[in-house]
């Protein structure tokens, strides 16, 4: 008889989410899209609420510079409150995005009417969340003091993994439970 070692659990995967200003705007809409996150099995890590100025925008969609809808992006990106969260969970991106729906909201509404932006977008630049599809690295232009290679994932990611951990409702955030 072949014996094998137990399946560990597969390392948590971080994920940028942040939820634009259509949606920070109106509290209850807030409170809804948190415990869409957190009832989605999603580890908070960190949540920031943040302003950008116009150049914070233009900086961080730099790529879409010169595009139809460029303008139109940084203007509404620093209209207003902002919240970025950075989240863990096995395969954290595919989820987040897969939650989200598709950017267009009519193309959400059509193919996704679960989805984020199919219940709460109004339109696609006013579509409630913005979500990375990268490793979080770009969290550290929302959140500059988080270093997801060697503050998390080296020193936290074990003992979240393994479930030792607690929602802190004040915070709105999860931390390492303290061992009794």
């Amino acid at each position: 008889m072949l014996l094998t070692a137990p399946r560990l659990p597969k390392v948590l995967q971080l994920t940028l989410a942040v939820i634009k200003p259509d949606a920070v705007a109106h509290p209850v809409m807030l409170e809804a899209l948190h415990q869409i996150i957190l009832g989605n099995n999603f580890v908070v890590v960190k949540c920031k609420d943040l302003v950008w100025r116009r150049q914070d925008s233009e900086k961080f969609y730099a790529e879409h510079s010169g595009r139809f809808f460029y303008q139109r992006l940084v203007e509404f990106m620093s209209s207003g409150p902002m919240r970025a969260y950075v989240l863990a969970r096995e395969d954290a991106i595919r989820h987040w995005r897969e939650l989200m729906g598709p950017t267009k909201v009519f193309q959400a509404r059509y193919t996704s009417p679960a989805s984020i932006r199919a219940q709460f977008g109004l339109t696609d630049t006013r579509n409630t969340t913005h979500g990375s599809g990268y490793q979080v690295s770009t969290s550290s232009y929302f959140l500059s003091q988080f270093s997801p290679d060697s503050e998390w994932m080296e020193k936290e990611e074990p003992s979240f993994r393994s479930g030792r951990m607690q929602y802190d409702h004040q915070k709105q955030i999860h931390t390492l439970s303290t061992p009794s």
